[in-house]
């Protein structure tokens, strides 16, 4: 069956909004007790005696975020770190509650202001996966593999990948048939508001689906 092909939408100029922000976060972090925010984040921190250097485990890769700068960078790689995705490392740090994964799955309507900005996060993040995948769901599992994915039991087809050490997200699809368009959901745990805002979730799943459409694009 022909595939649909979607590309990512186009990015538009956010250079000063991105440096602001990093700006505010890392003022934040800096105020923060650093050990007990990398507790609660599942963060690994090493210490010298001029820098404390932060071990975060983000889509299945290693990055080391150091301090007092806040430097962010891919542990073995010279690969650049976009600043949205920065952003959301530090933001998940600052607001890490340190609350234990319930397995309790919630949906983004459930969410603190969720239910407002819904219509904004299914275009931003469920639309691509159901574009791209949900005539061939089989090879969202595929996809799914490289960013540390695994098979889970929802819809027709769905998948658990954990964006930081403390949020799993399980993308769901239902393939359709010839009365009922193909059809997605993201789910979460019931404690991610204790790690990160509708806001960052909805970066988040948006960085997550166009990144697996990207990898299962070739």
């Amino acid at each position: 069956m022909k595939r649909r092909s979607l590309a990512p939408p186009k990015q538009r100029n956010y250079q000063y909004g991105y440096e602001l922000a990093l700006k505010l976060a890392s003022q934040k972090l800096a105020g923060v007790n650093i050990e007990e925010q990398c507790q609660n984040a599942g963060a690994e921190l090493k210490l010298s005696a001029r820098k404390k250097i932060i071990i975060l485990e983000y889509l299945n890769r290693s990055y080391q975020i150091t301090l007092p700068e806040i430097d962010v960078s891919l542990l073995g790689s010279q690969e650049p770190v976009q600043p949205r995705e920065k952003l959301l490392m530090l933001h998940y740090l600052i607001r890490a509650s340190g609350s234990p994964i319930t397995g309790t799955k919630i949906t983004y309507k459930e969410l603190p202001d969720g239910a407002g900005y819904f219509p904004t996060f299914y275009k931003r993040a469920i639309k691509p996966l159901v574009d791209n995948f949900g005539q061939e769901a089989h090879r969202l599992l595929d996809t799914a593999t490289k960013l540390g994915g695994h098979r889970a039991d929802y819809g027709d087809l769905s998948v658990t990948i954990s964006a930081f050490n403390r949020v799993p997200l399980t993308l769901v699809l239902w393939c359709g048939d010839d009365e009922l368009a193909p059809e997605g959901s993201i789910l979460f745990d019931s404690t991610i508001s204790g790690y990160l805002s509708a806001e960052d979730i909805t970066v988040l799943c948006d960085t997550i689906a166009w990144r697996l459409v990207k990898i299962s694009s070739g």
